[in-house]
């Protein structure tokens, strides 16, 4: 199950501020003065914004955390702070399983693109000089060795790296940790990407970003997608543990399920996205038409929005009954490494709110396989939600998340 979680984007700093801009439908993509691509950056300062606000749980390692980042980059500060949100949120300052028992997984892959490139420019004609440090800073693993220090966590880690997709197949790698009883708990990171300059015109060359103002995910003016930074925690529990620790929750992580597309390209592929989404209902033995609402990967690409909307149709079509279906990335930008966790906080905190956040611009009408929210939030009882996960290289994947009340007996 989900027993705690955290978040800071360019909307929220901690995931009570996040339910309510989702709620709000806040969007936090910000237009360029001149006329280039959008961004929905996180504001530099709310690392420590977030650490200083849970000053008040004692058992929290805030000046450890501090201490230990001063000289992080925004991604490591980022990460330490959401982390540390959901360790609150689940209570597991108050009494956690022995540090042995609980692992650690960081979503995303070159992560350090931007700090790379800096320190290029800035010793590339003193590489002497380079800080012996940058050895460990420039590896994604840096991420795991600093969440680890600061929460005390001996158990598993790892990074894992999916594109697009990495915070998904990072959700995946933690379940079944949990579930085959390595782990009693793991914190699941979506780490933030800070783009470098050549990162950043490699998108809009592939065609990937959009290159000026961009119209929402499955708006008809779509052009891409919109760059956005985010760090976010999910922390996934056994259910006995949870119980025992007396932690209400937020829903069960019924069915996961990930899949290649044969391919090393960036092609959306709905066939493959359509198993994804089948495959994790049968991994979770629910029906597409027990389905309430689907969170899209929808990123603003006119090819992956067209390529989702088959899949869509394919997996629910037929059942009579249209899902829900937003874009969080709409409000968010897309989080690169860190979506799949923002979008399942984003599913977790809709899921205990009793709504669904609405969908920015002119989403399409009369889908046979999903329906839309608006301009305004939806009220919804969602008793089973997926969240798709798509990334370059052909990785496909799909979590199905369950009300707690449907595992009650």
């Amino acid at each position: 199950m989900v027993s705690g979680v955290g978040v800071l984007c360019a909307v929220a700093d901690d995931p009570a501020a996040f339910a309510a801009a989702l709620r709000e439908g806040r969007c936090g993509i910000r237009r360029d003065a001149d006329g280039g691509p959008g961004r929905a950056d996180l504001d530099d300062d709310a690392p420590q914004r977030a650490l200083e606000a849970l000053r008040g749980s004692p058992g929290l390692p805030v000046d450890r955390a501090l201490r230990t980042t001063g000289r992080s980059c925004l991604a490591v500060r980022a990460a330490v702070a959401a982390a540390l949100e959901a360790w609150a949120d689940a209570r597991l300052d108050e009494h956690a399983p022995a540090p042995d028992r609980v692992g650690l997984v960081v979503a995303g892959n070159n992560l350090t693109g931007r700090q790379l490139a800096a320190l290029t420019t800035r010793y590339a004609q003193k590489p002497r000089f380079v800080p012996p440090r940058s050895a460990l800073r420039l590896q994604d693993t840096d991420q795991v060795g600093v969440l680890s220090e600061v929460l005390g966590i001996e158990g598993e880690g790892c990074t894992v790296g999916a594109a697009s997709a990495s915070g998904n197949l990072a959700l995946v790698q933690g379940a079944r940790l949990v579930a085959s009883g390595a782990a009693d708990a793991c914190l699941v990171v979506g780490a933030l990407t800070e783009l470098s300059d050549v990162e950043r015109q490699a998108y809009l060359n592939i065609g990937a970003m959009a290159p000026g103002p961009a119209a929402p995910p499955f708006d008809p003016d779509h052009s891409g997608f919109v760059a956005g930074q985010a760090a976010a925690c999910a922390v996934l529990e056994s259910e006995t543990s949870a119980r025992r620790r007396r932690v209400p929750g937020y829903a069960r992580v019924g069915g996961v399920h990930a899949r290649l597309a044969a391919t090393g390209s960036a092609a959306p592929d709905p066939r493959a996205e359509a198993a994804a989404m089948t495959g994790a209902l049968r991994d979770a033995g629910v029906r597409p038409d027990q389905v309430t609402y689907v969170n899209t990967h929808g990123t603003g690409s006119p090819g992956g929005d067209a390529a989702e909307l088959a899949a869509l149709d394919e997996v629910f079509a037929h059942t009579g009954r249209r899902p829900w279906v937003n874009a969080t990335k709409g409000l968010t930008g897309h989080c690169l490494a860190a979506a799949g966790v923002v979008e399942a906080v984003a599913v977790a905190v809709q899921m205990r709110g009793g709504f669904l956040h609405p969908t920015p611009g002119r989403p399409p009408k009369n889908v046979r396989g999903a329906e839309f929210t608006g301009d305004a939030a939806v009220p919804a009882d969602v008793s089973h939600a997926l969240s798709n996960g798509f990334g370059f290289g052909g990785f496909n994947s799909s979590i199905l998340f369950s009300a707690l009340r449907q595992t009650q007996r």
